[in-house]
């Protein structure tokens, strides 16, 4: 099966009005079976595809994975790559900065994870929240940032230069093979609260609650302003932004890992075949091998 995700795809060339963004569409998979049956499918091209990068040797890929909480992003880091290789894909999943971190740049802990290349690494969050969470809290760039203060006096020039430092970076990182694909998993409001209630219902997910959660819902429209704004800042053809509705988590599973697939097939890789002389050496350690079996 093959997913229409262009609707979903931000370039930077239009754009993006997050009230216009569906939260919801209509199924891809005709029962849970089907869903099962399509996520195993892309599961066996991911790998497939995988073990060839890790090969090739030449590129690595980075999966940027930004949504509101409770919008999926752990499930759907677990779903899509369940089945993959762990050799070939690490995942970082970025709280609130810790004291060493706050003594760096906003991208500093970031870039130490970065993929080597033949490597998927995943983000769970990222150094988009310095223009989520800390442009709708900006009191956080003096309380923990201790950033200059005559840097800190025209706010929107600290936001503006930080989509251009985010925007140069991940530029910089294209031309030398990384190649960066970027999620925002885009959840209504209703579907949220209700994913809420269920974690403090379920004993099985209520460890996973924080009262913050509740409060940081107080500020939504600030989130939404932030989350549209973030996106026509830094979206571009070689860094794009896929916004994919994210109130049926199956739905929401596909097409994150339909996105994944197509980026993997665009690559210009294959497995290194060996000079002729390598060839004929390893040809000869068949013999070897039958010998010692002898």
């Amino acid at each position: 099966m093959s997913i229409k995700f262009d609707d979903f795809e931000f370039k930077g060339d239009t754009k993006f009005n997050i009230k216009d963004a569906p939260t919801k569409v209509k199924d891809l998979y005709k029962n849970d079976e089907d869903y099962q049956v399509l996520l195993s499918e892309y599961h066996k091209k991911i790998d497939a595809l995988q073990s060839m990068m890790y090969a090739h040797d030449r590129y690595g890929m980075l999966l940027i994975f930004q949504a509101s909480d409770a919008a999926g992003k752990d499930g759907t880091i677990k779903a899509v790559f369940s089945g993959i290789n762990p050799a070939g894909v690490s995942v970082h999943s970025f709280k609130r900065p810790n004291d060493e971190e706050l003594e760096h740049d906003f991208m500093w802990r970031n870039m130490l994870k970065m993929p080597k290349r033949g490597m998927l690494t995943v983000f769970n969050r990222s150094y988009y929240e310095e223009v989520l969470v800390v442009k709708v809290h900006p009191e956080i760039l003096k309380q923990s940032q201790r950033i200059p203060e005559e840097l800190t006096e025209d706010p929107e020039k600290i936001w503006q230069h930080r989509y251009e430092d985010i925007s140069n970076y991940e530029k910089f990182s294209h031309r030398n093979g990384t190649r960066i694909i970027k999620f925002f998993l885009h959840v209504s409001k209703k579907e949220q609260g209700e994913r809420l209630i269920e974690r403090i219902q379920d004993p099985t997910k209520n460890w996973k609650f924080e009262e913050g959660d509740v409060k940081e819902r107080e500020y939504w429209k600030e989130y939404q302003k932030a989350y549209e704004e973030m996106i026509n800042q830094t979206a571009s053809k070689n860094a794009p932004w896929y916004v994919v509705p994210a109130d049926d988590k199956k739905n929401m599973r596909l097409i994150v890992a339909q996105i994944i697939l197509s980026h993997l097939e665009s690559l210009k890789m294959n497995y290194p075949e060996p000079d002729e002389a390598r060839h004929q050496a390893l040809l000869g350690l068949i013999e070897t091998i039958k010998k010692q079996e002898e």
